[in-house]
């Protein structure tokens, strides 16, 4: 399937000002796509964008090596970063750690 930014639903963030959407992937991978006070770029009406494993954000792909979001991002970046999420290698969760 083919993602573009039109894809996403965008709904107010309570107590945060600004607009909110998820998306799921069937790999397990999500995005988190924000716009809003406090967001990269909301100044210039921009978006922020996090990938996520369950509910945790992960920095650990070839998305985000640099172990933070992706921000400044106009609706075409948005729209190529959600196609790449969505075909990120299918990663099993990690077990719980041994009980001491």
């Amino acid at each position: 399937m083919i993602y573009t930014f039109f894809d996403l639903q965008f709904k107010a963030r309570p107590g945060l000002g600004g607009l909110h959407s998820r998306i799921d992937f069937s790999n397990g991978y999500s995005a988190s796509v924000v716009q809003g006070p406090g967001t990269y770029g909301a100044e210039r009406g921009l978006y922020e964008l996090a990938v996520l494993r369950g509910d945790a954000l992960v920095y650990d792909t070839e998305i985000t090596p640099d172990g933070d979001v992706l921000g400044w991002l106009d609706r075409g970046e948005v729209t190529v970063l959600l196609n790449r999420i969505s075909v990120l290698p299918v990663r099993p969760r990690s077990a719980a750690p041994p009980a001491p």
